[in-house]
């Protein structure tokens, strides 16, 4: 790869390290951009090639204007909106190979901007509350991205904080030598966005080998909240043939708060580019929460401890007619086609006779939901099977197989 790498960071707290951190990736050979997203004050200890003011501008409004936002929020807002802007136009132009943020808050504004460049540019992120006690999202969001906890905090040069940057820069020129972008789309590898949670892995397992028998590579994506949401991604960037959303959980999380929450866009986006689909209810019948956080309103519920980290909890049989209106709702959006295969012995692990989540009843009024809400046009099929059972993974592979062979006969 060619190009500097930006570094991205409020320099009137952290242009002393970050001017190491610039030198020592010079040593190495690899040249840099330095960005200032700083709001009041100016830089410490070094001398950005991009300033606050020159950020301020390409947005279209004066430092000044920036500095009175308001809030200290909303400043902070607006300028993650122009260095991300910033940063994307120097992609476009060739001009950078990869990104490293720094910092506190500073290391968030970061993370949005190098979050956006394609999938394989080396991305890091150094932050001292990237640890285990903080939540990983504003770092991440949905990329690639390699989170380094500093360990110590960003105030000062020292053999600790130098041996993390010194590494750092190393990493980086690993990546920048040694590493790969995600090449243009490659029609004919045919890949196949699959998702898939513990509770589905039997069946997914069957799935991708059936998919591989028919031609097929099939990507797995574990449905937590951002694996949907990354498949959807890949599948708008021209990554993917077609998608088999065997695990749908991520649409019951925005009912109830789970953590797998995918927000209100998740199963849409790949029906409105037209793409073939299968889609199965998988784990519907659930939400996740972190172990002991279940909020007291459901503690009537039933549940089921999926491992020490994380607690299952069985949606209500009101929750289940509108994940399953949501189901349909979101699937109708598409115009490409769409299979539903809707299994009638149960949505998970503990949704089996005997199992803590076992309610036919509630299961069967989705079903019926789901049918009833469905547009015309869009075929669905219940099946006497388990989502989990590998032979339900094999039918969903045929049916893709089936329903991309019909659209390619039709173009």
């Amino acid at each position: 790869m060619t190009g500097k790498v930006a570094i991205i960071a409020t320099l009137d707290t952290k242009g002393v390290e970050v001017a190491y951190l610039r030198d020592r990736l010079n040593q190495l050979g690899v040249e840099t951009v330095v960005m200032d997203t700083g709001i009041l004050g100016e830089p410490v200890g070094i001398i950005p090639d991009i300033s606050h003011a020159d950020l301020a501008e390409h947005g279209g409004i004066t430092l000044h204007e920036l500095q009175n936002s308001g809030s200290r929020g909303k400043a902070v807002e607006r300028m993650r909106k122009f260095v991300s802007s910033k940063l994307w136009q120097l992609w476009s132009a060739g001009e950078i190979s990869g990104g490293i943020t720094v910092g506190g808050v500073g290391s968030v504004m970061g993370a949005a901007a190098i979050a956006q460049l394609p999938f394989g540019v080396p991305k890091i992120v150094v932050a001292p509350t990237a640890s285990g006690r903080h939540e990983f999202g504003p770092y991440v969001l949905r990329a690639d991205m390699m989170v380094v906890h500093s360990v110590v905090d960003i105030l000062g040069l020292n053999e600790i904080a130098t041996t993390m940057f010194g590494n750092v820069a190393a990493a980086m020129k690993g990546m920048l030598e040694h590493g790969s972008v995600l090449g243009s789309p490659d029609s004919s590898k045919k890949r196949v966005g699959v998702t898939m949670l513990g509770n589905t892995t039997k069946a997914v397992e069957a799935l991708k080998a059936r998919l591989e028998e028919h031609g097929f590579e099939p990507v797995v994506f574990h449905s937590s909240g951002i694996g949907g949401l990354a498949m959807e991604d890949l599948a708008e960037a021209g990554q993917l043939v077609g998608v088999i959303d065997y695990t749908t959980n991520e649409i019951g999380d925005h009912l109830t708060g789970g953590i797998h929450d995918a927000g209100p866009e998740r199963l849409t986006r790949v029906g409105k580019l037209g793409l073939p689909q299968v889609v199965l209810p998988g784990c519907v019948d659930f939400s996740v929460f972190a172990a002991g956080s279940i909020p007291e309103k459901f503690s009537d519920r039933p549940v089921y401890d999926h491992n020490p980290e994380y607690t299952l909890m069985r949606a209500s049989r009101e929750d289940m007619l509108q994940i399953a209106k949501d189901f349909a709702n979101r699937l109708n959006q598409g115009t490409g086609p769409v299979e539903v295969l809707l299994p009638t012995a149960g949505l998970s692990i503990p949704n089996i006779p005997e199992g803590v989540f076992w309610d036919p009843e509630a299961d069967a009024q989705f079903r019926k939901a789901v049918q009833e809400n469905l547009k015309a046009g869009i075929a669905v099929e219940e099946i006497e099977l388990h989502i989990n059972d590998p032979e339900l993974g094999k039918i969903a592979a045929d049916k893709f197989a089936a329903l991309y062979k019909a659209k390619e006969a039709q173009s």
